[in-house]
């Protein structure tokens, strides 16, 4: 399917590895041209070639920190006119809400909540003077299912879920659509790294607990990053201009809700 967003410009946030390198990917596919952030900047370069050596289009790699004000800047500098921003952010560690400070808390918050709702604040309102824009915000799963563990995370993206329902009706007439993609068990770094934690608890090697978590999975398998960025991409097109507002979630069907 075409997309219809060959030559747009897109900031993705987070994009050096996992997730967000999905999303990117698609969308270099789809022929937007890319700004790729991350923190490793050996990383990012890494991806930013391989994605132009595919997909030929313009990538622009900005190694920065995107929950500080300098971080935000350096983006927006990279990218003035976003026609897409997918937001995302690594969460907070696996941690037992009674061993949160105050500080981690309000880290946890600025990372998931507060960074998202600056960008946005920052390219929403360029995006209805031109009649099209596509904001996409990873969350997770547990903003619906809880996870042990991941409470301040979980908190923090249904905190942002609420905030921008109402924002999305604000803008949906000038073809400006926000929604979320909530990923469940995904093939990532992050969820190896739960795995092996989740290994070292039970005594199982990594192996088996990895297939202990596949098969809790109706789809009896890990979601992948090309999935995933598909998703997002689509989300980005110009056929999704009706839908806004929605959060899709994307888990194998291990959510078990039939609404």
């Amino acid at each position: 399917m075409e997309l219809g967003i060959r030559g747009k410009r897109a900031i993705v946030c987070a994009s050096s590895r996992g997730l967000g390198r999905g999303c990117a990917m698609a969308l270099a596919e789809a022929g937007v041209e890319l700004v790729v952030n991350g923190r490793d900047e050996k990383v990012l370069n890494s991806t930013a070639e391989e994605i132009r050596d595919l997909y030929k289009v313009k990538v622009t790699a900005v190694a920065t920190d995107v929950s500080t004000p300098d971080g935000q800047r350096a983006l927006l500098a990279a990218c003035p006119d976003p026609d897409i921003l997918v937001n995302n952010n690594g969460g907070p560690p696996l941690r037992d809400f009674r061993e949160l400070s105050r500080a981690q808390i309000l880290e946890g918050v600025t990372q998931n909540l507060v960074t998202p709702i600056e960008l946005i604040q920052a390219v929403i309102d360029p995006m209805r003077e031109r009649g099209f824009g596509r904001i996409v915000n990873i969350t997770s799963l547990s903003v619906y299912q809880p996870i042990p563990g991941l409470d301040l995370s979980s908190g923090a993206r249904a905190g942002l879920t609420a905030f921008l329902a109402g924002v999305a009706r604000t803008v949906a007439d000038k073809n400006v659509t926000i929604n979320q993609i909530l990923p469940g068990k995904f093939d990532t770094d992050r969820i190896r790294s739960t795995i092996s934690f989740a290994a070292k608890k039970s005594g199982l090697s990594e192996d088996e607990q990895a297939s202990k978590v596949a098969n809790e999975i109706p789809a009896q398998r890990l979601g992948t990053p090309e999935e995933f960025g598909n998703t997002c991409a689509f989300l980005c097109s110009i056929h999704a201009g009706y839908i806004t507002g929605q959060n899709f979630v994307l888990d194998g069907g291990l959510y078990p809700s039939a609404f």
